[in-house]
């Protein structure tokens, strides 16, 4: 538990913030509760500092009984304390990861921050990257990030958007001409924002709503994606043209982000096909208001007069044409003399009525078409050096948003699909019980339907709820790609995916509702990606086949050819994790992405693999940037997709700067990459074949001792349940999608969330790094020339890399004498000191193979910055884990909960979220 505090200069800033923030927390504290509630936090607080430092038994002997003397009100409010020291933290390294953004651009041209665009570009001039390669790089650059409601931002949006203010003002608190007046000020205006952010309530009252969630998401497109998109490209622009003067550059629009959110039933009853064209409606109306305020700005800073300037004949036409047919004289601007705020007026009426009136314009790229007149227009009289970049801006927000916003991608599961397929064939005779038919059997039937252009659906008939709504969502997809483009739904995605025809099913709904459609004369219409969800290690194994037989098989290549010979491959990092342990998974996956991509090369089909990555270490989690260089270098190329979820979101996008900040790193590490793999591929596959034998080696010890335990140990869901705040979770209101898929009690049917959020609670953190020393030890402890192999992978490997390093970080934020105090909560002490005993045993050894393989002396030397992170939360979040323990025990000893104690539970949750940042 113990461990010595290493400072780092650069840090100097925000321990200032941090300290001023915590005073101020004090000060608050003796308002509301008295020197009483403060003397308590702060002799909890240096009892727990002091062991952290130097571990002493009696210190915490006295710090437990310090805690269990605890009872309401008192106990409720030191938990409410420790809590909210990591909101005022959390917002204070926000606030200094911008600081250090701006310290880079305030020195000179000389030095350039780390991962930035400029440096990316910087470093393929140096290597001697040609414009032509670069600009190969550019074509086919794709990163697209899906933004996902998963339940696990256990911080409401009220505490969020408070952090968001505190961040604010202390980033003007750090400006070096303040007077001494104007930082008073701030300090006032910043101690009121503690004191609210005290005086509000922390936990939901209920479940969100699905368009609640909806809401949510909205919330960063209109705070920050919607400004920072477009910035991202104009950089990648302008760096290319300082540092390649000669080249004529185009940037092609290559990030973008979708939305899971509305779209995603898989085992979410709530989300039917009325809530997702309400989603769709909403993403609409949003898009829509933000080019309105951009054109209306556009329209009083364009005063240009043709008595001052010659405008194209192309916009008088435009003005002859469209005026008096889109405007009435009260709408028509009233100076005739300036052209563009004329023309303004009638772009700005036209977004307007969109989706409301034939006068409307009908598509995105009819407003381009207007947009793109007008700056050809301004380019005639503007001076060429000096670009009016704020239409520049608007006209790359159109082409990156369109009217949809974000492309909603559709997600359900197998076993649904073949449901429905199962009722209707049977209505109309095609087969008695399709589910029960043997997969060539299914694959012959559905490819006779796919090639037959009658429909299939008989008019008025009786079919159940389910099968209804499932017909109505394919019709919803068809109904949208009318009135919001064919961008606003562009995916379909299978979870599950075990066969061939659970890809072929989807078709077949989709047929049924116009969207895939074989012409009388043979034609066929299909306006669908499908993509396979692979999520168990077995799923992960059989994909290139499942992939393979698809892909041979002519009605399906014929689809595919109809959608520019292009497949999307969904890899899920959750179910595999929870099914075979993060290293194997890992490894599955990154060997399933080789396979498939290498048998796709062969078919000439280009892929896109989607990365279901969650926001923990045992769900995929880690920088973005990183999970992007960890892939195979072969597979960058095809276009990268990443999920992004739940806590991530706020930590990554409720700050511009931030946002700025995560998506010029992602940009800079895939354009490296990228144009890497396009000036040389051989080289930019950077692996050797002796490391995939010893990973290979490796996964496989990793995978037995795993499963040796969590499927082999017949006590272990039983330890599992008691010894993690796993039971509780369900009242946390994070989400509107329940916990299970089923509510049937099995392992099976858990989701990986609630399983990795409860062991991050308990801080054992078991799915973010348990088996991994196994597999790592027992192939080093074979010779000496192993483990030199296993640094040199380390030194050179990306993926191998990334997963040590997020080894590392796992095992920093699991603390074993912390997570042993719940093993009073387990009935059977036996069982509970029998598997603890395990993960201990298993902990020592990962944390000693770890250190042997980076050459550090304590976990996380190589990034002092988030060691020293994590050093100055864990002081603060060990009371919360000891006062968890607390309460759930006497929460459990209840037959009927009182609602005091579970609130006292559920405010131990959210603190421990806050205070170890990525949860579930």
């Amino acid at each position: 538990m113990a461990a010595d505090l290493k400072l780092n200069d650069s840090s100097l800033p925000l321990r200032r913030d941090v300290k001023l923030l915590g005073k101020m927390l004090g000060e608050i504290l003796v308002n509301h509760g008295g020197s009483e509630l403060f003397d308590k936090v702060e002799k909890i607080r240096l009892m727990s500092k002091t062991l952290r430092t130097h571990f002493d038994e009696d210190i915490y002997i006295s710090l437990k009984e310090e805690i269990s003397g605890l009872s309401s009100p008192m106990r409720k409010q030191v938990i409410r304390a420790f809590a909210m020291y990591f909101h005022l933290i959390n917002a204070a390294e926000q606030n200094h990861r911008i600081r250090r953004r701006r310290q880079y651009h305030l020195q000179d041209d000389s030095i350039v921050q780390p991962a930035s665009i400029e440096s990316a570009v910087l470093l393929l001039k140096e290597n001697n990257v040609n414009e032509v390669s670069i600009q190969n790089a550019l074509d086919i650059l794709s990163l697209e990030l899906v933004i996902t409601a998963h339940p696990t931002e256990a911080t409401k949006r009220s505490i969020l958007e408070i952090q968001q203010r505190i961040a604010g003002i202390l980033k003007h608190i750090d400006h070096p001409l303040l007077t001494k007046k104007e930082r008073k000020k701030l300090e006032e205006s910043l101690f009121n924002e503690v004191t609210i952010l005290w005086q509000t309530d922390e936990l939901r009252h209920h479940k969100p709503t699905v368009l609640d969630e909806v809401r949510n998401g909205l919330y960063y497109f209109d705070q920050t994606l919607f400004e920072v998109l477009p910035e991202i490209h104009q950089e990648v622009a302008e760096c290319l043209e300082k540092n390649y003067p000669t080249a004529s550059w185009e940037v092609p629009n290559f990030l973008r982000f979708g939305s899971w959110i509305g779209g995603d039933r898989d085992g979410n009853p709530n989300v039917t096909h009325e809530v997702s064209w309400e989603t769709l409606e909403r993403q609409r109306r949003l898009v829509l208001k933000k080019y309105k305020n951009v054109l209306i700005d556009l329209m009083k800073r364009y005063s240009h007069s043709t008595t001052r300037v010659d405008v194209s004949t192309e916009l008088l036409t435009y003005l002859e044409e469209k005026e008096d047919l889109f405007l009435t004289e009260e709408k028509k601007w009233p100076v005739k003399t300036e052209a563009y705020r004329r023309v303004f007026a009638i772009i700005i009426e036209r977004v307007r009525l969109v989706g409301k009136s034939e006068l409307g314009y009908k598509t995105a790229d009819e407003l381009l078409e207007d947009l793109f007149m007008i700056h050809g227009s301004l380019k005639k009289h503007h001076p060429a050096a000096h670009e009016l970049k704020i239409i520049q801006k608007l006209i790359r927000q159109v082409q990156l948003f369109g009217f949809h916003l974000a492309t909603l991608d559709i997600r359900n599961h197998s076993g649904e699909h073949e449901a429905a397929i199962t009722e209707i064939l049977h209505k109309v005779r095609i087969s008695e019980n399709y589910a029960l038919l043997s997969e060539a059997e299914k694959v012959k039937i559905l490819q006779k339907i796919l090639l037959d252009p009658r429909p299939l659906l008989l008019l008025n008939e009786d079919y159940s709820a389910e099968t209804q709504e499932m017909i109505k969502v394919f019709q919803m997809i068809k109904n949208a790609h009318e009135e919001f483009g064919k961008r606003s739904i562009s995916v379909y995605l299978v979870s599950m995916t075990k066969s061939p025809s659970d890809l072929l099913e989807v078709l077949v709904l989709a047929k049924e509702a116009g969207i895939y459609r074989l012409h009388a004369d043979g034609t066929l219409e299909s306006h669908l990606h499908v993509a396979p969800l692979l999520e168990t290690i077995e799923d992960l194994t059989a994909g290139p086949v499942i992939m393979k037989t698809l892909f041979e098989m002519p009605v399906y290549r014929e689809h595919l050819q109809i959608l520019g010979d292009q497949q999307e491959i969904m890899l899920g990092y959750s179910d595999g994790s929870k099914d075979g342990g993060t290293l194997t998974a890992n490894w599955k996956l990154y060997k399933a992405q080789i396979e498939i991509h290498e048998m796709a090369k062969r078919y000439q089909i280009g892929l896109k693999f989607f990365h279901g990555r969650g926001g923990s270490l045992g769900r995929g989690g880690g920088p973005l940037n990183k999970s992007i260089l960890s892939q195979p270098a072969e597979t960058i190329g095809d276009g990268v997709k990443i999920t992004e979820q739940g806590e991530v979101l706020s930590s990554r996008y409720l700050l511009e700067d931030i946002a700025y900040r995560s998506l010029e790193q992602a940009t800079s590490t895939l354009l490296l990459a990228v144009a890497h793999a396009s000036k040389d591929p051989e080289e930019g596959q950077l692996r050797e074949h002796v490391w995939e034998e010893a990973i290979e080696e490796i996964s496989s010890s990793a995978l037995a001792k795993y499963q040796s335990l969590v499927f082999g140990d017949p006590d272990f869901l039983t330890y599992f349940t008691e010894a993690t705040p796993l039971r509780e979770l369900g009242d946390l209101n994070i989400g509107s999608r329940p916990m299970s898929r089923k509510n049937r009690g099995r392992f099976e049917d858990l989701r990986a969330i609630p399983w990795v959020f409860a062991w991050t609670q308990s801080r054992q953190l078991l799915p973010a790094w348990y088996a991994a020393g196994t597999g790592l030890t027992s192939f080093a402890s074979k010779g000496e020339q192993n483990l030199q192999l296993l640094q040199q992978m380390y030194m050179k490997w990306p993926f191998f890399q990334s997963t040590i390093d997020n080894l590392n970080m796992a095992l920093m934020k699991a603390d074993i004498t912390t997570a042993k105090e719940y093993l009073t909560l387990v009935e059977d002490k036996t069982i509970a000191e029998r598997i603890f005993g395990n993960i201990l045993e298993e902990y020592q050894k990962t944390k000693g193979i770890l250190l042997k393989i980076t050459g550090d002396k304590e976990l996380l030397d190589h990034t002092p910055n988030i060691q020293e992170s994590v050093y100055r939360r864990n002081p603060y979040v060990d009371p919360l884990n000891f006062l968890q323990v607390e309460v759930i025990k006497e929460l459990r000893k209840q037959d009927d909960p009182n609602d005091e104690l579970l609130t006292e539970v559920l405010l131990t949750i959210s603190g421990i979220s806050a205070g170890l940042r990525n949860t579930g």
